[in-house]
């Protein structure tokens, strides 16, 4: 008895001694002081699996129906997928003011890719594969193991570009460490840390179990650091598991945005007179799966609601529809605000709406569904911004009228488009 004893106060306090952290009172550590608070779960931890190895000395907690209770789950497998069913309403929610960057630099779905798989596309010093995802659409990332995930494919960052993705959260991560994190960063060596890093970066970080997205800002002239949690309830692990995250940068300032609610708008993230680059990691405490899809990088910054008056054209790739489908979803709100408004101020002025496709699928399928989409959007501007339906016709060129080669998913997610041509 009394050895077992002196191993269960060994194992506790090597459990603890490895957790302890040498705390600074600095932003750059502040993020990592999450990691304190996981002390006491990795006593717990120990305890548990000394319990399993000698019986019932100790009395677990029963977590397995506290998480069954609390988070609904999601599973990933190998093959199938399911309906994605989206909200109908379109218009524009005056506090998501997000517009997507018209030209595509890089977009990713991983579809061409096997599940199992691995993108080549990026470099990691983690883990993770392809998979599909229960009652979803499409292909998904799965980043299985703490690290870095590097799209290489997205190099030195513009000066304005808009970045989108779509995540997921397949387990329990914990409230601790710093969650999935962006990192832009002006030293290339430092896109592969995930923790402690150096100066002139910028993070970003997302933390569904803390229900939080912090920003960290890192000078490399040795100013003051910059530390700021912001509450993010759009995406929690008790919560809503899935969401779409937004960003754009305009110069030297970084607006984030949620699904459809803008929580970041900061003026000077991006601080240096340097150009940056980019970095995704994740850093969870507990075992878990952040699923990944849909990356789309743009560049931005242009004013296109003066396009259509002044150039007789208007050309937009940021009208998104469900796949194979003519339902427009939400986030194409703020873009037909847009193209209400521009409508709304010139009262005389009539367009044509054409839609078109990718080369996926059958020719005839894509020309009409090209001409549905066109039909959706003629319709959503009357319906919800008023615009008379005399001043709009609509058609549809389906995969006919590419303006990239449809042999890569960026070109496809160029050629998917929505076209407004001055009468």
């Amino acid at each position: 008895m009394k050895t077992l004893l002196t191993f269960i106060a060994l194992t506790v306090c090597l459990s603890a001694g490895a957790q302890i952290i040498n705390p600074k009172q600095t932003a750059k550590r502040k993020v990592e002081d999450r990691t304190n608070g996981a002390t006491d779960k990795a006593i717990d931890k120990s305890l548990d699996k000394v319990e399993e190895g000698i019986g019932s000395i100790f009395k677990k907690k029963d977590k397995k129906a506290k998480d069954k209770k609390d988070n609904p789950p999601v599973t990933t497998s190998n093959s199938g997928s399911g309906n994605n069913s989206s909200d109908p309403s379109v218009k524009s929610n005056s506090k998501f003011d997000f517009v997507p960057g018209a030209r595509v630099l890089y977009f990713d779905d991983f579809q061409r890719l096997n599940t199992g798989d691995f993108p080549a596309e990026f470099n990691t010093n983690a883990s993770g594969e392809v998979v599909n995802v229960d009652g979803k659409n499409g292909k998904w990332l799965a980043m299985t193991k703490n690290g870095v995930f590097i799209p290489e494919r997205i190099k030195e960052l513009p000066d304005n570009f808009t970045l989108e993705f779509e995540v997921a959260l397949v387990g329990n991560p914990g409230n601790n460490y710093s969650g999935l994190g962006l990192n832009f960063t002006t030293d290339k060596d430092q896109l592969f840390k995930d923790v402690l890093f150096g100066e002139g970066s910028s993070i970003l970080y997302l933390h569904p179990g803390a229900d939080l997205v912090s920003i960290q800002i890192l000078p490399a002239n040795g100013g003051p650091e910059i530390y700021n949690d912001i509450p993010m309830p759009q995406w929690s692990q008790n919560g809503k598991r899935f969401a779409k995250v937004a960003v754009w940068r305009q110069q030297g300032r970084l607006r984030v945005y949620l699904n459809e609610d803008k929580l970041v708008d900061m003026p000077r993230f991006f601080a240096e007179n340097k150009p940056y680059q980019m970095a995704f990691f994740r850093r969870f405490f507990d075992d878990c799966e952040l699923l990944m899809t849909n990356i789309r990088y743009a560049i931005a910054g242009e004013d296109t609601r003066s396009k259509l008056i002044t150039e007789g054209k208007f050309v937009t790739n940021g009208i998104l529809f469900d796949v194979n489908s003519d339902n427009i979803k939400p986030e194409s709100g703020t873009v037909l605000k847009e193209i209400a408004t521009v409508l709304q101020d010139n009262p005389a002025v009539r367009v044509k709406i054409i839609g078109h496709t990718d080369s996926d699928g059958d020719a005839n399928s894509n020309l009409l569904l090209s001409k549905k989409r066109a039909l959706s959007v003629k319709n959503a501007l009357i319906n919800f911004y008023g615009i008379n339906a005399d001043r709009i016709e609509a058609d549809g060129k389906g995969e006919s009228q590419p303006v990239q080669s449809n042999n890569t998913t960026t070109g496809k997610a160029q050629n998917r488009r929505v076209e407004f041509i001055k009468l």
